[in-house]
C-alpha cells in the first residue's frame, strides 16, 4: 500500500510541477487569460488522466518523464471540458473542485476563451514533446479523436440532447463513453504512444480504460446520490433528473456493476504481465468517497 501511494504521488507530483511551469508569460497584456486558464488547471483535482498516461508509458517500458508533455496535454483537454461544463449555458454550475466554478470568477467570456485556450495549448504540448515524430503524430490523432466529435465533445451534445427525456442504457452508456471515457482512453493510450508500445499494448489500453471509465462514472453519479458535498467539493444532487445508469437501476445494482466494469478493467491488464499499480488504481477509483 505504501509503495501504491508513493508512485501514485510521484506521478501527480511530476505533472504538477510541469503544469505550474505553463502559462506564466507575465509580460503578455492579456494577463487575465493566462490567470483563468491557471486559476483551473492548478485547482487540484485526482490527476487521474495525466496519472493513467505515465503508469501505461513506465509499464511499456519507458519513462514517466517521457509521457509528461502528453500527460499534460491530456490534463489540459480535460480542465478545458470542465470550464466548458460549469457555463451556464450547459450545467450551471456554481463550485468546482471545492471553489468558484471559473465563469464566476473571471466571467463567462473569459472562462469561454481561457477553456478555448487550453485546448489550443494542449496540442501545441503535444507537438513539442521531445519524442520520435511518428509518436507525436500518432499521439495526435489519438487526441484529437478522443477529445472531439467522435468522443468528449460528441458525447456532451448527445448529453444535451437527451435532457428532457429518459433514455435507455444503451443511450446512456453512449453518453458516457464519449463524454466520461473518451479522454481516460486518450490518457490511457498516450501513455502506450510515449512509449512506443506496441499496436496489442495500446488495444489493452483502451480496453482497460473502456471499463474503468464506465465504473468511475458510475461512482461518481452513485456519489452524486449520497456523497459528502463537502468531500466532494462541489454540490450534490446535481445529475437527479439526468440520464444515467443510477438513475435507470439504482443505487444497489450499480455497485454491482462497477465490480464487474473494474474486474474487466484488471483482466484487460493482462497482456502486460505485472500491473500492480493499475490494478490497484482501478480498484481504489472505483470504492472512493469523493
Amino acid at each position: 500500500m505504501l509503495e501504491f501511494e508513493a508512485l501514485l504521488r510521484s506521478y501527480a507530483d511530476r505533472v504538477e510541477g510541469y503544469l505550474h511551469s505553463c502559462f506564466t508569460d507575465a509580460d503578455e497584456p492579456q494577463q487575465v487569460l493566462f490567470d483563468a486558464m491557471r486559476y483551473s488547471l492548478l485547482a487540484g483535482g485526482k490527476r487521474l488522466r495525466p496519472v493513467l498516461a505515465q503508469a501505461f508509458c513506465e509499464l511499456c517500458g519507458g519513462s514517466a518523464m517521457d509521457a509528461l508533455p502528453f500527460a499534460a496535454a491530456v490534463e489540459m483537454v480535460h480542465t478545458y471540458s470542465l470550464i466548458h461544463d460549469d457555463l451556464p449555458c450547459m450545467d450551471n454550475d456554481d463550485y468546482r473542485r471545492g471553489r468558484l466554478t471559473n465563469h464566476k470568477v473571471y466571467g463567462e467570456a473569459t472562462a469561454v476563451l481561457a477553456g478555448d485556450a487550453l485546448l489550443t495549448a494542449a496540442f501545441g504540448h503535444l507537438a513539442a514533446a521531445p519524442l520520435p515524430a511518428s509518436r507525436v503524430v500518432k499521439a495526435t490523432r489519438v487526441l484529437s479523436l478522443c477529445a472531439g466529435e467522435l468522443g468528449m465533445v460528441g458525447g456532451q451534445v448527445l448529453d444535451m440532447e437527451a435532457e428532457h427525456r429518459v433514455c435507455t442504457e444503451e443511450e446512456v452508456l453512449a453518453i458516457q463513453s464519449r463524454k466520461t471515457g473518451a479522454l481516460i482512453s486518450a490518457a490511457c493510450q498516450l501513455g502506450v504512444i510515449a512509449a512506443g508500445g506496441s499496436p496489442a499494448q495500446q488495444q489493452a489500453a483502451a480496453d482497460y480504460a473502456a471499463s474503468l471509465g464506465l465504473a468511475f462514472q458510475i461512482e461518481d453519479d452513485i456519489l452524486d446520490v449520497v456523497g459528502d458535498a463537502a468531500k466532494l467539493g462541489k454540490a450534490t444532487g446535481m445529475d437527479q433528473n439526468k440520464n444515467t445508469i443510477v438513475r435507470l437501476h439504482g443505487v444497489e445494482a450499480c455497485r454491482a456493476r462497477i465490480t464487474e466494469e473494474t474486474q474487466r478493467a484488471v483482466a484487460a491488464l493482462a497482456p502486460f504481465g505485472q500491473a500492480e499499480f493499475l490494478t490497484e488504481l482501478a480498484q481504489r477509483l472505483t470504492s472512493r468517497d469523493h
